[in-house]
């Protein structure tokens, strides 16, 4: 720790950590009090924390990134509202921790209860959305956690101004305003001590690009929940419905197509598409999406573009798709299977065989049956808000709310049993 990036980083983590314990410790009262001024303080601070962002955006402009990227840093009034509304809809959810998950009696005598516990200091590690910064904040207190922020330079006077108003509604709250920080060092050597903060910080949470989420699993000496890209797929069988075919595809491409859960390849059959492919095209281009088609799709427009081995395997992030005929089903999961990041898949079909092929075939966190893959998220689940989306096996998988953030503690009440 000889120089100022680690100072700041391991001297944030060392007092979160201390923090910590006052938190895992306060009643549900006391954590609902102190989500209650965080939403307070953000709306007295309302006008100053979109300034900030209007601040970011400009630089982001003036540096030229694309249409997606300043999509996902912006904070509209509407955007900053939500946030405010999630706090108050965490308020109502039942408290996630000391609950029993697992009682049993031994022939010793001996009970055992599994409890859900705070995992502790939780480490988020994202780009651009500033929404991630109240969300996660949120849901780590709620459930008894406290949490150390690495956002990206692009949101950083956002960051401050939403960080500063969490602080002082802790503070008010009479918790430790070192619940909530912001690591403001933009080297990447941040970044690494993070990763290498064992002991220190009990588990990390990278959201952002593939990159990003790659050198975090890759470097990180602490535990981490991966979050996956998004490379989602609509598949729409030979039996499924014209108009909701069509609806579903448009909305999952088009609804936001700045996020994680929007399609980013279309798969036809080509019965279906042979009479409806046309109609489809269509609804989509109307909608300004450009559309990457195979050579089937192709012929029908002369907008399509050819679409690349690249264009498989992209997250657009923008209203770009790329679309493949497909025989059957049989072929629409091998390409699912090949491609995929186990994220959102969605088959369009009237066949209940089918539908029951592809949700045992095809390994994804969310697998959807008629609807858009624009669900796959904490909100729409039921959770408040997210965490983010883990696309691993272990822990959790899919969109990770408040169960996601607490772990268990085996409590063996005895009777005076000895083991000799």
């Amino acid at each position: 720790m000889t120089t100022q990036h680690r100072s700041e980083t391991f001297q944030k983590a060392e007092i979160a950590k201390i923090a910590s314990k006052f938190v895992a410790t306060a009643s549900v009262e006391k954590r609902h009090q102190a989500l209650t001024m965080i939403k307070q303080q953000i709306q007295v601070y309302f006008d100053k924390i979109l300034e900030a962002n209007n601040q970011d955006a400009a630089v982001s402009r003036e540096k030229g990134v694309t249409d997606a990227y300043l999509d996902r840093l912006t904070l509209t009034p509407e955007r900053l509202n939500s946030l405010i509304t999630m706090i108050e809809d965490l308020v109502q959810l039942p408290d996630p921790l000391y609950l029993i998950k697992e009682q049993s009696q031994r022939p010793n005598g001996l009970i055992i209860k599994h409890v859900t516990v705070p995992l502790g200091v939780l480490g988020i590690i994202y780009e651009a959305r500033p929404n991630v910064t109240v969300d996660t904040a949120a849901l780590a207190l709620k459930t008894g956690n406290v949490i150390l922020l690495r956002g990206s330079s692009s949101t950083i006077h956002t960051n401050r101004a939403l960080v500063s108003a969490m602080q002082e509604g802790l503070h008010n709250a009479g918790f430790p305003k070192e619940a909530v920080q912001l690591i403001e060092d933009e080297d990447r050597t941040a970044l690494d001590d993070l990763c290498h903060a064992r002991g220190l910080i009990d588990v990390l949470i990278p959201r952002g690009s593939e990159k990003l989420i790659r050198k975090v699993t890759d470097q990180a000496v602490v535990p981490v929940i991966e979050t996956g890209a998004g490379n989602c797929h609509v598949f729409i069988d030979s039996s499924a419905d014209p108009d909701m075919a069509i609806n579903i595809a448009v909305d999952a491409k088009t609804q936001r197509p700045s996020v994680c859960n929007a399609c980013e390849t279309i798969l036809v059959s080509a019965d279906w598409f042979e009479e409806h492919g046309m109609n489809l095209i269509t609804a989509l281009q109307a909608k300004d999406v450009v559309i990457h088609g195979d050579p089937a799709v192709k012929k029908c427009s002369n907008k399509v573009l050819t679409a690349t081995e690249e264009d498989w395997k992209s997250e657009f992030l923008s209203l770009d798709v790329a679309m493949k005929v497909v025989t059957d089903i049989n072929e629409a999961i091998d390409h699912i299977e090949h491609y995929s990041t186990n994220h959102s898949e969605s088959i369009v079909s009237n066949d209940s065989d089918h539908v029951k092929r592809f949700f045992s075939m095809v390994d994804a966190a969310a697998l959807y049956h008629n609807a858009s893959t624009r669900f796959t998220d904490g909100f729409e689940f039921g959770y408040g808000a997210e965490v983010g989306i883990s696309t691993q096996k272990l822990h959790v998988r899919g969109p990770m709310g408040l169960p996601a953030l607490t772990t268990t503690k085996a409590l063996i009440q005895g009777s005076g049993q000895t083991k000799a």
